[in-house]
């Protein structure tokens, strides 16, 4: 009779711990399907833009992601092929389409909206470098509001840019207008917020920069990806208030990766039932599927728009069709 018993105990436990295995085993198959259902997946389509370098592939998302409408393309770029030129466009005191940048310039292979902009004087509010030299500055910084009136908060702004080796990286920049030479550190500055009107190359704060001798740099923010991992920096940056780096919008940004490789993403957005846009974290995601290295959000929204061959790739947003901006990256 004790046998009996021990046998019985035995073969519930079994059982048990069959039906532990295979709970086990559907929440690893559930958890792998829903990592699965994250990565948004990429087809090439270089053939519809017409005749491209071997060096500058177009790829363009599926339809869906995440149960929602959507539309994405990004160009990839092989910067080691010496045929190509790099560099950025800009204006002074008023905007172009791209369209009209992608003429102006005498129809490049790429064109891509960059710098954020202030409409009041169509000025770039982040740094541009073409050529080897500033040709926009940063806004270091934000004047207070309300019970803050009469105080500022000082940030470093990031970019994306090539040195004069052909070495690409994002970095957080310090820019004069009344110098050529631009500043860099690797690390974000920790905003701070005091009574003066300007930061200052003196400034107790600044403690890590070194010069950056630049062939092309765009400016925007966030940060997106770091040293191969996922940083958003927008507390440092202070370029989205709040939550709102969670809120669906068209995207425009850049990456690259350790095999010289650069990455244009636009997102299409605010288009009910066709493109929802993407988030801030989405967006990081995103270059990190592509295995980049770093990444930078550039100016988005309306803004957003990425040209192949003259051809647009996502639909810009205003109803109106492409906005007006005050600068471009582009490749020849």
């Amino acid at each position: 009779m004790g046998d009996k018993k021990i046998l019985e105990k035995y073969m519930k436990s079994k059982i048990a711990l069959k039906s532990g295995l295979f709970i086990g085993l559907l929440f690893c198959l559930s958890a792998a399907s829903f990592a699965q259902a994250s990565i948004l997946k990429w087809k090439e389509v270089t053939s519809q833009f017409g005749p491209l370098p071997n060096s500058i592939k177009v790829f363009e998302s599926e339809n869906t992601y995440q149960d929602s409408a959507f539309k994405g393309f990004y160009v990839e770029i092989d910067t080691k092929d010496k045929n190509l030129h790099l560099d950025t466009d800009t204006t002074l005191f008023r905007r172009l389409t791209p369209q009209q940048f992608f003429n102006k310039l005498e129809q490049p292979l790429v064109v891509v909206n960059s710098s954020f902009f202030e409409f009041k004087r169509n000025t770039n509010v982040n740094i541009v470098v073409k050529n080897g030299l500033p040709v926009s500055y940063n806004i270091h910084d934000i004047p207070g509001k309300g019970k803050d009136t009469l105080t500022y908060t000082h940030v470093l702004g990031a970019a994306l840019g090539m040195d004069k080796k052909g070495s690409m990286d994002i970095a957080y920049t310090f820019t004069d207008s009344a110098s050529k030479t631009i500043m860099y550190q690797q690390l974000p500055m920790n905003a701070f917020k005091d009574s003066n009107a300007k930061l200052l190359g003196t400034d107790p704060n600044l403690t890590n920069l070194s010069v950056w001798k630049l062939k092309w740099a765009n400016g925007g923010g966030p940060v997106l990806m770091r040293s191969g991992r996922i940083h958003i920096s927008n507390n440092e940056e202070r370029k989205f208030a709040g939550k709102a780096i969670n809120d669906y919008h068209p995207r425009t940004a850049m990456g690259y990766d350790m095999e010289g490789k650069l990455i244009i993403m636009a997102i299409q957005g605010r288009m009910k039932g066709i493109a929802a846009g993407a988030t801030l974290n989405q967006m990081a995601a995103f270059f990190e599927q592509l295995d980049c290295y770093e990444a930078i959000n550039l100016d988005g929204g309306g803004s957003s728009c990425l040209l192949v061959n003259g051809k647009e790739t996502i639909k810009p947003s205003d109803p109106t069709g492409q906005r007006p901006v005050p600068a471009v990256f582009y490749v020849k």
